[in-house]
């Protein structure tokens, strides 16, 4: 964990799918340098009670945990109430939260559909709604995470790819709706972690060989750019800023 810098001292921090990789990379990095954490999870409840515990032993009572189906739009202005109710206010909503997992043409069915899209698209548009007036409150940010495949597809991955590519383009839009109070940026992650389950060794490599860095990146790399969109960025907004060691431009 990097030390404790201050920079986001007394801001309140709401991550969708904070408790596991990525997202926890992300809470850990934001909350070390001064900011409370809200936590949301949808199934990982033992995770997020321990990121939770191990973010209030570093600073007791700066950091909750929150269950929610985000499909289940009806739940999401309790999410933002949470927030408030826990921290007095919100200042950062990071949409984090995601489904990804392929969907080849002539086997996409309604609900693989209806759940990349409303992961990926619909509940960070719903949640963003919903957590709009508090953050106009705050002259707050909303950070979208998008994908570098939102602009490049990558096979099989149809309804993936144009979720992500709808989180492309509601990040531009909500910049222009929502200033000048709201701040909105996103950040397209490229070869950081590989899924959890299954995966093709030699087209890990394949995607690393076109990666102009040659090499993987972190979680960290995605959780520092974050900081950077939190606490020293207050002249950006709706950009989407490519972490990805250059594999969008070696495509």
């Amino acid at each position: 964990m990097q030390e404790k810098d201050g920079s986001l001292t007394g801001k309140t921090v709401l991550i969708t799918g904070g408790a596991r990789r990525v997202g926890a990379t992300i809470a850990r990095t934001l909350h070390a340098a001064g900011a409370n954490l809200v936590v949301h999870y949808r199934k990982s409840a033992s995770d997020a009670e321990a990121l939770v515990g191990e973010l209030n032993a570093s600073r007791p009572g700066t950091a909750a945990a929150f269950q929610a189906d985000l499909l289940d739009l009806a739940r999401l202005p309790a999410l933002v109430e949470f927030a408030i109710g826990s921290f007095g206010a919100l200042d950062v909503l990071v949409n984090n939260a995601s489904t990804f997992y392929p969907t080849k043409i002539g086997e996409i069915t309604p609900q693989a559909w209806d759940d990349l899209m409303g992961s990926n698209l619909k509940a960070p548009l719903f949640l963003s709604q919903a957590a709009a007036p508090a953050l106009k409150k705050s002259n707050g940010l909303i950070i979208n995470i998008v994908d570098i495949h939102a602009l490049r597809p990558l096979r099989d991955y149809t309804v993936y790819c144009t979720a992500k590519a709808g989180l492309h383009m509601l990040t531009r839009s909500l910049a222009r709706e929502l200033g000048p109070e709201i701040r909105v940026n996103g950040i397209s992650p490229g070869p950081i972690m590989w899924p959890e389950h299954g995966g093709d060794e030699a087209a890990r490599e394949k995607i690393i060989q076109r990666t102009i860095l040659q090499r993987m990146g972190t979680p960290e790399d995605i959780a520092r750019t974050a900081l950077f969109f939190a606490a020293a960025a207050p002249f950006i907004t709706g950009q989407i800023l490519a972490v990805d060691g250059g594999r969008s431009v070696a495509w």
